[in-house]
């Protein structure tokens, strides 16, 4: 550890507006949280000149695993013997002037729905207790391409299907800026990994807000791709190959620009589609936020949130309208954004039903067949769209691909949506069973799964949806805000999110996390 030590001597950390910043300059007062909650391009920096060998980096956060995670839970496996030899590797590679990637040597942890091969893939699901994955799925390649050195998985909800991270298998994630709130999920020890500084930089998955989510609960960066950018082959149940409709994989981290760097290295065709596709980006055609032109979505009648949640919106929006950007509060795509809400329930919970056991299914298309014709409580929506027919999916794929169009309309014209992503910042553990759960909106009990809202603006028509961090507030809990773009806009709306970041709106750790 005595590289590590000698950090302090040549990284200066520090503060603007509450970010971390590291330049080459003595610092008496560094210290080795500070390190832990550096972004993965700068510790890859830091290995690159020198400071700290990859073994010491794996070493320092390991450390803090065996001491924070016994009250976290966030990583539920780990793999510290193969990691040791590929951060000696690493540490080997640089001495001969050979770099692996952008993240040569950084210490990653990853979702726990990822195959790695000889560990544990059973997203949570005693059903796979015994799975161990014989291969990496394609983005584990690719990360390791990008030099990173995995370091065990993080904890997810039963079949990853939840606003929380528990399980029978596992147990109960907590939240760092509160252990007794819920973290988020599906991806929630991801992103505790990255805001109690256990990892470098993480990776997620997102269907229902399973990105999104957990970075706005635990104050991390969180970007949901555009459908099928990044191939999720090994990100799956046991056995199955085909890519889930709506279904996403994506990273997580403490910076804007690592958003950027681990999509890129995911990203582009499989080797079928490689045959006939190639990644081709749009770069941003915007160098400041005084360039934009905002589409602003504060709040919402059909799904209300907080003045909390609502109150940050506005301060991203006054931070873009002070540098010079346009502001438009009245644009929206040419349809019923709340009427096609209905179109992503019968997408999503066909989707989600699909994953479940045959005697599930029949017991849910029993329940289905009891339905009175004009029952249209929220149970019976449900039960409809997770039991709908091929031709019930068929007529909402269709309203679906309108609805692509009018947001390929909409984005000739604007940049950027900026939204809320959920009602409230992180809430209490609650693992009642669904029916029974709510969520408190400023003193008001709200439906559990009416939050999906702000998510599925941006899933059900494969728009990319960034979550940047603005602080904590109130009882001490951070809120994030959305940005949504284009189809394969991804690299637009993670620049608008890198320039947010430098102007403030950035991660901070949470209070007795340091060591």
């Amino acid at each position: 550890m005595q590289r590590l030590a000698r950090l302090g001597r040549l990284l200066l950390l520090s503060v603007k507006r509450g970010c971390y910043t590291v330049s080459p300059s003595p610092h008496p007062n560094i210290t080795m949280s500070d390190i832990a909650f550096l972004s993965g391009l700068q510790l890859a920096a830091g290995l690159q000149r020198g400071d700290f060998s990859a073994t010491e980096l794996l070493d320092h956060y390991l450390g803090r695993i065996a001491r924070y995670n016994p009250v976290l839970n966030a990583v539920i496996e780990l793999d510290a013997e193969r990691a040791r030899d590929r951060a000696g590797a690493a540490d080997d590679a640089l001495a001969r002037g050979e770099l692996w990637g952008p993240l040569h040597g950084v210490p990653m942890t990853i979702k726990e729905s990822f195959d790695v091969a000889g560990l544990h893939t059973t997203r949570g699901n005693p059903s796979f207790k015994d799975h161990v994955a014989q291969t990496d799925a394609l983005s584990v390649t690719r990360l390791k391409n990008a030099g990173v050195t995995i370091i065990g998985k993080t904890n997810v909800p039963l079949d990853l299907a939840d606003f929380q991270s528990y399980n029978d298998l596992y147990g109960t994630t907590n939240n760092p800026w509160d252990l007794a709130a819920t973290p988020g999920g599906s991806s929630g020890g991801s992103a505790v990994a990255m805001a109690a500084g256990l990892s470098g930089v993480e990776n997620g998955s997102d269907i229902g807000g399973s990105i999104r989510n957990p970075a706005h609960f635990c104050g991390v960066f969180g970007h949901k791709p555009t459908w099928g950018l990044l191939p999720p082959r090994g990100h799956a149940a046991p056995g199955v190959l085909a890519q889930s409709d709506l279904a996403v994989i994506g990273p997580l981290a403490r910076s804007a620009a690592d958003l950027e760097t681990l999509l890129l290295a995911q990203a582009g065709p499989d080797e079928i589609l490689a045959a006939g596709y190639s990644l081709n980006l749009p770069q941003p055609t915007f160098k400041t936020l005084g360039d934009l032109r905002i589409a602003a979505m504060i709040n919402s009648e059909f799904a209300p949130v907080s003045q909390a949640c609502e109150s940050r919106v506005e301060r991203v929006l006054e931070i873009i309208r002070s540098a010079g950007g346009q502001i438009n509060y009245d644009a929206r795509p040419d349809y019923d954004l709340h009427g096609a809400h209905e179109v992503y329930e019968t997408l999503l919970w066909s989707v989600m039903a699909s994953r479940s056991s045959q005697e599930a299914y029949q017991e849910l298309a029993a329940e289905v067949s009891r339905l009175a014709p004009d029952d249209q409580t929220p149970r019976a929506r449900n039960l409809r769209a997770r039991g709908a027919s091929f031709r019930d999916y068929s007529a909402a794929n269709e309203a679906r691909t309108h609805m692509r169009w009018a947001w390929h309309r909409f984005f000739a014209e604007y940049d950027v949506l900026v939204t809320p992503l959920m009602a409230t910042p992180a809430f209490p553990h609650d693992h009642r069973p669904f029916g029974q759960r709510t969520i408190a909106v400023d003193g008001f009990e709200r439906p559990y799964f009416e939050q999906l809202f702000w998510a599925g603006l941006a899933i059900t028509s494969y728009l990319p949806a960034t979550v940047i961090p603005t602080g904590a507030v109130g009882e001490g809990l951070p809120i994030g805000v959305q940005l949504i773009g284009p189809e394969f806009g991804d690299l637009g709306i993670l620049k608008i999110a890198q320039l947010l970041e430098a102007e403030g709106l950035c991660f901070t750790p949470p209070p007795g996390y340091a060591d």
